[in-house]
This record gives structure tokens, C-alpha cells and sequence, in this order.
């Protein structure tokens, strides 16, 4: 496939993300080729806690996950960004560093624009910015949700609300139409603010009841109504 293909191709795909909602064809167009494509190996290392902020990331297949280690040296991660997100800080100017480190749960490629790069497109088409700043905010939500769960919700509605965010938003469909989300229970575990043990009885408890199935580094949703009921009466 030639370049152009290539470009009209990517141009399509990032039409459907909410970055580029209200962005034309031929701005997208010139968005996207101002960066670069590159792909990330399972459990590949994207930036570290601390690097500087030098480039922006722009999923367009696959999970990253976001993640610090506390003082103790255990991993928590703060969230997991999934197509159509930008991975990481949105700060462009002056001297930043990043405060997590970012990391590929499963093969993914990105677009990858330079920060100062990434800065004047923002200038230039406001659209885009404005989408960004969206983004952002929903980021903030998120965030705050998560929070007051963990300050106020029982382990069993936070659980099943983090699968249902993680349904909405990252999982996707296989086997008849099933959400599959691809992450170990180590990893809802700190996504959740509990422990493995804690989430493993969880979900064995949930797999009984045919909500869900347990895979090695895979939770599949079988039945979303009830999922969404044990965010009630968990």
C-alpha cells in the first residue's frame, strides 16, 4: 500500500475518534501526517515516570496502562487509555516530566507527534483543541469518579463498575458479541484500589452466575444488564 493509501487510510480510521469530532477530512489529514506511526510490543515501556515530556501519543489500536509505584514499591495503575485516547500528560510547554509510567498491555500502534509539533496543531485547527481540552476533562471525571468509589463503594460495586467503564469504553467484541477486556486480575486489582484475592473471589463468584468468564489475562462480560445490576447491590 502506498503512502497516500496509507494516510487516507489512517485519515478514516481517526474520523470515528472523539479527538477529531467536527475536524474535517483535509484536517485530519494534515493533523495525521505531521506525525508518525510506530507500534509498541506487549508489555513494551512507552515513557517512564520522570522522562520528559517530548512527544504525544495517540493510540490508534491496542491498551496502554498507566501506572506509578508507591513508596512501598508496589504498582498502582491510574488508568488504563485505550483507541482514539492520548496516552499520558497533555502538558506541551516548558520544562515537564512525566509523573507515570505508560506501558503496552497488549501490541499497539500509535500516531506519535512531537510536543511543539503537537502544540502548534492544536493553534491551528481549533476544532481539535477543543476536543482535547474535552478530552482532558472527561480524563478529570473519570478520575473523580473513581475516587469517591474507592472512598465510598464496597470492593464488589467497584469492581463492577471499573468492568463496566472498561465495557463502554476499551472492550471489545468477540465470541457472539461479548466484551472482552483485556486485563489480568493482578491488574483490575490495582485498577481498583483492592486485592487479587479479593477480585479473583469476586469474579469466580460472578463466572457462577454466568456474568462473566474468567480468562488468564482476560475478563469476558456475558451479561451487561447484570453487571450493571451488581454496581447496585454489591
Amino acid at each position: 500500500m502506498d503512502a497516500l493509501a496509507l494516510l487516507n487510510q489512517k485519515t478514516t480510521l481517526v474520523q470515528g475518534f472523539a479527538l477529531f469530532l467536527d475536524v474535517s477530512p483535509s484536517d485530519c489529514a494534515s493533523i495525521i501526517s505531521a506525525g508518525r506511526e510506530k507500534r509498541y510490543r506487549r508489555k513494551q515501556t512507552i515513557f517512564s515516570e520522570g522522562d520528559p515530556v517530548r512527544q504525544m501519543v495517540l493510540l490508534l489500536s491496542g491498551f496502554v496502562k498507566i501506572k506509578q509505584l508507591g513508596l512501598n514499591g508496589n504498582e498502582v495503575i491510574l488508568r488504563v487509555t485505550g483507541v482514539g485516547e492520548i496516552v499520558g500528560t497533555f502538558r506541551l510547554s516548558g520544562n515537564y516530566h512525566h509523573c507515570s509510567t505508560a506501558q503496552a498491555i497488549q501490541p499497539s500502534t500509535a500516531i506519535v507527534w512531537d510536543s511543539a509539533i503537537f502544540e502548534r496543531l492544536l493553534e491551528s485547527f481549533p476544532a481539535f483543541r477543543r476536543n482535547t481540552v474535552r478530552a482532558l476533562e472527561e480524563r478529570l471525571q473519570e478520575m473523580e469518579q473513581r475516587f469517591r468509589e474507592v472512598s465510598t463503594e464496597k470492593v464488589g460495586s467497584r469492581l463492577s463498575s471499573e468492568l463496566l467503564r472498561l465495557s463502554n469504553r476499551r472492550g471489545h467484541t468477540v465470541n457472539g458479541g461479548h466484551l472482552e477486556i483485556s486485563l489480568s486480575r493482578s491488574e483490575l486489582a490495582q485498577l481498583t484500589g483492592t486485592t487479587l484475592f479479593t477480585v479473583s473471589r469476586l469474579l469466580s463468584r460472578w463466572q457462577k452466575l454466568g456474568i462473566v468468564s474468567i480468562g488468564r489475562e482476560a475478563v469476558l462480560v456475558l451479561d451487561f444488564a447484570a453487571l450493571t445490576q451488581l454496581t447496585l447491590s454489591e
